[in-house]
């Protein structure tokens, strides 16, 4: 071999050690690169992965909250109208009550609402046709026993009322029509009726 032949022979190995070299340093950096590439998924795989989990358990939170918000509405609103119907089934008994304890039982409020036995009874249209008469008399007789003047008498008016009536003297009245006389009681003893009907 020649000097020529020596030196590019030289010249040769040294440029393919350096390619070498070069491509061992490339591969080391490009395997750094994709482990660095691979490292960075993987972290914001997982946090994306937490994130979607985070939301997700948010989102069920939410809904399972709405969920039961929706119940207890819907509960309430169920025991609201077994109440309404409880207190309507109460006012259909009074108004279908025999006559007799029908009349005792208007007699009875008659004497309650009235302070000068001088007021007049407004009823229903039925109630004054059906048994007026019979209320106011009964009353005014239970007035005069106890020694009071009794002038009750039945009004020639009637009023779009269920059941009881209405006592007048002059402008001022006193409702004992059994519809206001059940709501009042409503209010009253709502929590009570409740707690006998609903309680666990």
């Amino acid at each position: 071999m020649n000097g020529i032949e020596k030196i590019t022979a030289r010249i040769s190995q040294d440029a393919q050690e350096e390619i070498d070299r070069l491509t061992a340093e490339t591969d080391a950096k490009v395997a750094q690169i994709m482990a660095d590439a691979q490292a960075q998924a993987d972290r914001e795989t997982a946090d994306t992965l937490a994130r979607g989990k985070k939301a997700a358990a948010e989102r069920l939170e939410r809904l399972q909250s709405a969920s039961q918000m929706e119940t207890r509405k819907l509960t309430l609103a169920a025991k609201q109208e077994v109440l309404g119907e409880a207190f309507d089934l109460a006012l259909r008994k009074l108004c279908t009550m025999p006559e007799k304890q029908y009349v005792s039982l208007l007699t009875d409020l008659a004497l309650e609402a009235c302070s000068t036995g001088k007021e007049q009874l407004v009823f229903s249209q039925k109630d004054r046709n059906r048994i007026g008469k019979q209320v106011v008399l009964a009353a005014n007789a239970a007035l005069q026993k106890k020694g009071l003047p009794g002038a009750l008498t039945l009004a020639g008016e009637t009023r779009k009322i269920q059941g009881g009536f209405i006592m007048t003297d002059g402008d001022v009245e006193v409702n004992c029509a059994f519809e206001t006389l059940v709501r009042l009681q409503r209010e009253k003893l709502e929590l009570s009726v409740a707690r006998t009907l609903f309680e666990n």
